[in-house]
């Protein structure tokens, strides 16, 4: 049930709620959880437009994207890891600019709905979702 924060420069982007839903559904793919509204419903992307002035790398470039992909921990292999990195930077025009960091919520620190889970009782809404089917 990954989350997804995007900044860039304001106008970076032409379609900014496409953009997040794609996200969101490419790393939901990636993490290869099984299509359930658990999953469908707690999965999102943020874009975040900036003011150009607020980003900047030591020459001056104000063009950056930073995309932050967190996750419950351990839930990306490497080859995962590969492919949520792809999916973010995806856009041709954007792909080397585009700052990817992948970061991991610790067990037990993955709220919802009031609730802290750890990586045991998601899997157990997962399968009792799937029972329910």
């Amino acid at each position: 049930m990954p989350m997804i924060d995007v900044y860039a420069a304001a106008g970076t982007f032409s379609d900014p709620h496409t953009l997040a839903k794609d996200l969101a559904a490419a790393v939901m793919r990636w993490e290869q959880v099984p299509e359930l509204p658990l999953f469908e419903n707690n999965t999102a992307a943020f874009i975040h437009d900036l003011d150009p002035t607020a980003i900047s790398n030591v020459a001056g470039d104000s063009n950056y994207v930073r995309v932050q992909v967190l996750t419950p921990f351990g839930v990306l292999d490497r080859e995962k890891q590969l492919g949520v990195v792809a999916a973010a930077a995806g856009d041709e025009d954007l792909r080397d600019r585009t700052w990817v960091l992948l970061t991991e919520s610790p067990d037990g620190g993955w709220g919802i709905a009031g609730h802290a889970n750890t990586n045991a009782d998601i899997a157990a809404l997962a399968r009792a979702a799937l029972d329910a089917r």
